[in-house]
């Protein structure tokens, strides 16, 4: 069985999202970690309540960014953590990091990227006056919500919607293929070749010799 840790920052809901799906069996792979950059994340209150293991790397206890980084992937080598999910990870990942776990590290953006990349995806998208945004799952590489798609949904702007509104149908889109794309992950149902993402049916299958 796999392992995988999420991330976060914040209030995680995308986290317990993910931790109701493992709970009732649809997420077929072991959550080991939950590892925060703040001590003063509430999604860590929800790792413990679900007798998650958790950890914290406070940036302000560190002189640069590969230094948290190092220290962050020596836990995940000790944990044998297999794939990263980020869910409201606000720190951009170093080079290095991506390096140890290339295609092993997803994120969900709140907007229908390439379309309104970066922090208020939701706001951007609302401000700008489209008649419609969505949800992004992708993979992470080294350039900022730029990796390889996963899933995507559409999220529909109505006259009457306000930021507000527009941020809880976000949010419930999230919650709804977030974990669906984490199914695939721990399903090893994901081939990844230049910027296309296939689904399989099945997993690939390696042989026992293969390097």
């Amino acid at each position: 069985m796999q392992k995988f840790a999420v991330f976060i920052s914040g209030n995680g809901s995308n986290l317990q999202a993910i931790i109701d799906s493992v709970a009732n069996g649809e997420i077929k792979a072991e959550l080991s970690l939950v590892i925060s950059s703040t001590d003063k994340a509430f999604g860590l209150k929800r790792a413990e309540k679900a007798g998650i293991k958790t950890l914290v790397f406070s940036p302000d206890n560190y002189t640069n960014r590969q230094s948290v980084d190092r220290d962050i992937v020596i836990a995940l080598k000790e944990h044998k953590i297999d794939f990263l999910v980020l869910a409201g990870y606000m720190r951009l990942l170093t080079p290095y990091f991506i390096k140890e776990y290339p295609n092993k590290i997803i994120n969900v953006h709140p907007s229908l990227l390439p379309s309104f990349k970066g922090a208020h995806g939701i706001k951007d998208a609302f401000t700008y006056g489209v008649k419609q945004t969505g949800v992004t799952v992708h993979f992470v590489n080294e350039k900022m919500d730029n990796g390889p798609i996963i899933l995507q949904d559409t999220v529909k702007i109505n006259e009457e919607d306000t930021l507000e509104t527009l941020e809880a149908k976000i949010h419930r889109v999230e919650h709804r293929i977030y974990p669906q794309a984490v199914v695939l992950m721990a399903d090893q149902r994901l081939k990844v070749k230049g910027r296309r993402v296939t689904i399989l049916e099945k997993p690939e299958v390696k042989a026992e010799n293969s390097q």
